[in-house]
């Protein structure tokens, strides 16, 4: 059986937790496993570079921050491999380049393109372990980059998917994904299993257990994914395609974000183009829109509010007032102090009224909801930063999400 196997940050924090990581490792090569681990870098090293390099630099070069950034992996996956030489069992680190993972040219935010992976499959062949590090790649350009938040995942699963492994597991610092962040509501339950669609979802509107992108490369390749803990070795929570044959259950789960600001701008005509000039304005400067909501038009003017990441309003301020100036829209403001609430279930596709029971539930906390949007297995909310934790608990005490199904 092959699997891949990756390690967060936690999970390789300092050398007894790098030990404990080999042993495992080595007990699941000693049942006869064909093992690729990823790991990311130990314990708080990424932001230890990325202080370092604002210490020396204003606006650290993207090219050169990548190679800086790209350290952390290196030496977690070298620290790995000797403890498990130690262990006796042959194991062979490689850096995202070696491994053949291809990207794209884009510093600090880079996509995969193609996994290579022959020498990885040479270490295999050869009954040893091979250790990738995560996180990080070579562009077509044979620049080092490295793939954003979350990238060990993506690494991962993208290994994954190209070597053709059974399962790919994500070790963590919590034993799974649960009905909400167990820090806001203590009744949080673990969850089993998940569909992929369902799990997308919940990643992209602020559940932290896994990567986007991560997802979405196990949804493309139908690559199961198995999210544990690396403290108590735990069975966790299954990724996996949705079965048709079980019912699901109508609400899985409620997530929080509160990584983003709104953005209105105030009386703009309401014509053909407008709003493209706009947001292509913002995505030719690299800024995630999500929610957009258009007012009704009165008298030929309309007001566009939408969310971008919070660190992300600056550089999507100064593209706005740009484009507001050109289209003669009368202002632009943004509120920071904004926060999304969502609930996902992909049985809500088959009941009607969640979508009520969602809003009067958060009408009896006196939530104010100020966006919404929807999906066929999602409704998010915008509301005040101030009102996420009550309105999380409400939310997961009224679709009784506490209740073992």
């Amino acid at each position: 059986m092959l699997i891949v196997q990756k390690y967060g940050g936690s999970s390789v924090a300092d050398p007894d937790r790098i030990r404990a990581v080999a042993e495992h490792i080595v007990r699941a090569h000693a049942h006869g496993n064909q093992v690729v681990v990823v790991v990311s870098a130990m314990g708080k090293t990424t932001d230890d570079l990325v202080r370092l390099a604002h210490d020396v630099s204003q606006q650290p070069h993207g090219r050169e921050l990548d190679m800086l950034l790209t350290a952390g992996e290196r030496i977690s996956m070298a620290l790995l491999c000797m403890a498990m030489i130690d262990m006796g069992v042959h194991a062979v680190s490689f850096t995202g380049s070696q491994a053949g993972i291809v990207t794209d040219t884009v510093h600090g935010k880079a996509r995969i393109l193609e996994v290579k992976g022959d020498r990885i499959r040479e270490t295999l062949a050869a009954g040893g372990v091979a250790v990738v590090a995560g996180f990080q790649g070579i562009s077509t350009d044979k620049a080092i980059t490295t793939l954003g938040r979350g990238g060990s995942d993506t690494t991962a699963v993208a290994i994954a998917a190209a070597l053709g492994a059974e399962v790919c597991e994500i070790y963590t610092d919590v034993s799974g994904v649960f009905t909400a962040d167990p820090r806001l509501v203590p009744e949080a339950r673990k969850l089993a299993r998940v569909s992929f669609d369902e799990m997308l979802e919940m990643a992209a509107t602020g559940g932290r257990v896994l990567a986007l992108r991560s997802v979405e490369f196990a949804r493309s390749y139908n690559v199961p994914v198995h999210v544990r803990s690396s403290f108590t070795w735990e069975p966790g929570t299954w990724v996996v395609e949705e079965d048709p044959a079980m019912e699901q259950a109508v609400i899985s789960g409620v997530t929080h974000d509160e990584s983003d600001a709104k953005v209105t701008i105030a009386q703009v005509a309401d014509r053909p183009g407008v709003a493209a000039a706009m947001f292509r304005a913002l995505a030719d400067e690299a800024v995630n829109v999500d929610m957009i909501v258009q007012n009704v038009s009165t008298a030929g003017h309309t007001d566009i509010s939408f969310t971008v990441p919070r660190d992300d309003l600056r550089r999507a301020l100064t593209v706005v007032e740009k484009v507001a100036a050109e289209i003669e829209a009368t202002g632009v403001t943004y509120d920071e102090d904004v926060a999304r609430v969502t609930i996902v279930g992909a049985g809500m596709k088959t009941n009607p009224g969640i979508a009520a029971k969602m809003f009067e539930v958060l009408a009896a906390e006196g939530v104010n909801i100020e966006m919404i949007s929807t999906s066929s297995i999602r409704i998010s909310c915008v509301i005040p930063q101030s009102d996420v934790e009550k309105a999380v608990r409400a939310l997961h005490a009224a679709f009784e999400l506490d209740q073992v199904v």
